[in-house]
């Protein structure tokens, strides 16, 4: 495999921050709807989306000091989706097995992935 250049990597990124998003939403619309799930349902969206938004916003920063910052929410974003999905699973909710172990892993690879990123700004 070819070494990505900033940019090329920057979209690869994108694009699999976006893609976990529509996952994790098609996910969601196949479990169950009940109280329990109601609220994991809609706080596993929101930060998986806020993944994929934060992200993009990151490649549009002004400063290191912008990116930093951006780059702080999807680290926080990233994990905090991996808590949600953990639960899903600890819960017993039924579910797409397979999905949710694809979801956790790319969950923890895009954390990373983006956490290595925010280490190397200063150097």
């Amino acid at each position: 495999m070819k070494k990505m250049t900033k940019e090329e990597f920057a979209e690869w990124m994108r694009q699999r921050t976006k893609s976990f998003a529509i996952r994790v939403i098609k996910f969601c619309q196949e479990l169950h709807y009940g109280p329990a799930t109601k609220v994991v349902i809609y706080q596993l969206i929101k930060s998986s989306t806020s993944v994929a938004g934060n992200y993009r916003a990151a490649c549009r920063a002004r400063s290191k000091a912008e990116f930093f910052s951006k780059i702080s929410i999807v680290v926080e974003e990233a994990d905090e989706s991996h808590f949600w999905l953990e639960v899903i699973k600890e819960s017993s909710f039924r579910c797409n097995e397979k999905e949710l172990v694809f979801l956790m892993q790319e969950a923890l690879e895009i954390l990373s992935i983006v956490a290595t990123a925010r280490k190397n700004i200063n150097r």
